[in-house]
């Protein structure tokens, strides 16, 4: 007979096993009845995954309501507690990524390597179109990989120190204040925790087939999202499922860069332009670092909190690349007025340079406060492009005559530039330096987000970069929605 010492070193292992697995049929049913049984884990479904949402609830070990201190009725039970405590401590808060991807795996096989047909080219307003084709996707991250450094959470979200998927309904935990934006697969909303009274924004994933389960779509944002984490990227706390209902409860910024620039009660100066800016291009650098292309980089994605902090959000559109091997995707991205040139020329290799084009967009967009290329369609969008920066040509841009759309939609006169004397009198020379480098037409010369970190528009020229925190003194919150329903309201 082993030592009692033995056997309880045995079952710790044994546990820790269990919970990295999520209580997987191939482990032993000794050690899997144990943990079943053990007080600190909820009642659970049969191992096999329904299609229905709320099975990834009822699998999933809700911390909150756990006890914090399991009666220990027999031998093994102190180890049980041992083991499973060390083990909340150490992992991530994304520790339900395994039942995720073994749900995708049952409702599709795979990542499906290729998309649905999209529908016609979106008008400038609308969102960017479904994925039309991806012969490959980029491998998913690491399902285990060391635990980033945790960062500093905001007074609003002490309470979700835990992404694990609630079973609660949304209505029994927050109180939606009002509607607040869209992000491409759902709506957003202003929603107050009703035990701690921070605000967080709640986003209700739309079911497009309820039949089919959770959306794959919805699966990659929330598998994307989980491997970031970065002070100028928006924060997933938690997600809930209920009723076939899927909310994403993100941190709360009161404002986004559409809903500033359009008021006036608070004036940005050039010292605020140049934080704003730069906390965008980190943002984007730290997203291409890890890999990841946004594709979806306008106004209403770029969330600003009272601190002067910037955010990139809404990462619906967004996908892994591989940095050595380019892949083939769909050019139905990014909002038509945010679009490179390359994806109006039919491209469908590319990778981030396509979000430096789009940051180009919104710096001009910082100074201008409005956007700079307002086309009505895609060959109107590139007509609006030549106007302001002129047509491209071959010494500029040798790979333009490859592209599949170039013989269909080339210019046929050429245009000079004038660029520079259209925003000369808004940007500083480094700046519009900068700005031309973002909006260089051959995507393999654009600048990159870090490159651009070091030029001397936010290394040299002065003043030095400072966050508007005056955005406090706002008597409103300002979203695109609440510019739109302004709008509205004057014509009628």
């Amino acid at each position: 007979m082993l030592p009692r010492s033995s056997i309880l070193m045995r079952l710790s292992m044994n546990c820790r096993m269990a919970f990295r697995r999520q209580l997987s049929p191939k482990l032993s049913r000794t050690t899997r009845n144990r943990c079943l049984h053990h007080p600190l884990f909820p009642a659970r479904t049969s191992p096999n995954l329904n299609r229905c949402p709320n099975s990834l609830a009822q699998r999933l070990p809700n911390p909150s309501l756990m006890p914090a201190e399991a009666p220990v009725s027999n031998p093994w039970a102190g180890a049980a507690t041992h083991c499973a405590s060390s083990f909340l401590e150490t992992t991530t808060t994304w520790n339900y990524r395994p039942i995720l991807q073994r749900q995708q795996r049952r409702q599709c096989n795979c990542l499906p390597a290729q998309d649905e047909q999209p529908p016609d080219p979106p008008s400038p307003h609308s969102r960017a179109s479904s994925v039309v084709m991806e012969d490959e996707v980029a491998p998913d991250p690491p399902t285990m990989q060391p635990s980033p450094p945790r960062p500093v959470e905001p007074e609003s979200s002490a309470q979700t120190r835990n992404s694990t998927p609630s079973a609660q309904r949304p209505s029994e935990l927050y109180d939606i204040k009002g509607h607040v934006g869209e992000g491409t697969f759902g709506k957003v909303y202003k929603a107050e925790n009703l035990v701690t009274g921070g605000f967080v924004a709640l986003k209700r994933i739309r079911m497009e087939s309820e039949k089919e389960g959770f959306p794959v779509t919805a699966m990659r944002e929330i598998k994307l999202l989980q491997s970031l984490r970065h002070e100028n990227v928006v924060r997933l706390f938690e997600m809930m499922v209920s009723n076939g209902s899927v909310s994403m409860v993100f941190e709360y910024m009161e404002h986004d860069l559409t809903g500033i620039l359009s008021q006036t009660q608070f004036a940005f100066t050039e010292a605020h332009l140049k934080s704003l800016c730069r906390q965008m291009l980190a943002g984007l650098a730290y997203l291409h670092h890890k890999g990841v292309i946004h594709r979806d980089i306008k106004g209403s994605n770029i969330l600003v909190n009272n601190r002067g902090q910037l955010k990139l959000a809404d990462f619906g559109l967004a996908r892994f690349y591989q940095k050595r091997r380019r892949t083939d995707y769909t050019n139905r991205v990014i909002t038509q007025w945010y679009r490179p040139p390359e994806l109006l020329l039919g491209a469908t290799v590319y990778g981030p340079e396509v979000d430096m084009w789009s940051a180009g967009c919104i710096m001009l967009e910082l100074f201008t406060k409005k956007p700079v290329f307002q086309g009505n369609d895609e060959i109107h969008q590139l007509d609006t492009i030549y106007k302001i920066i002129g047509t491209p040509t071959v010494d500029r841009w040798p790979d333009m005559v490859n592209l599949p759309w170039y013989e269909l939609v080339k210019p046929r006169e050429d245009i000079p530039n004038r660029f520079r004397d259209m925003f000369k009198k808004w940007m500083s020379v480094p700046a519009l330096d900068l700005a031309e480098q973002l909006l260089c037409y051959d995507p393999e010369t654009r600048i990159t987000a870090t490159q651009a970190l070091e030029t001397p528009y936010f290394t040299q020229e002065a003043p030095a970069a400072e966050a508007p925190t005056g955005l406090a003194t706002l008597s409103a919150e300002w979203h695109e929605l609440d510019t739109k329903r302004a709008k509205k309201k004057k014509k009628d």
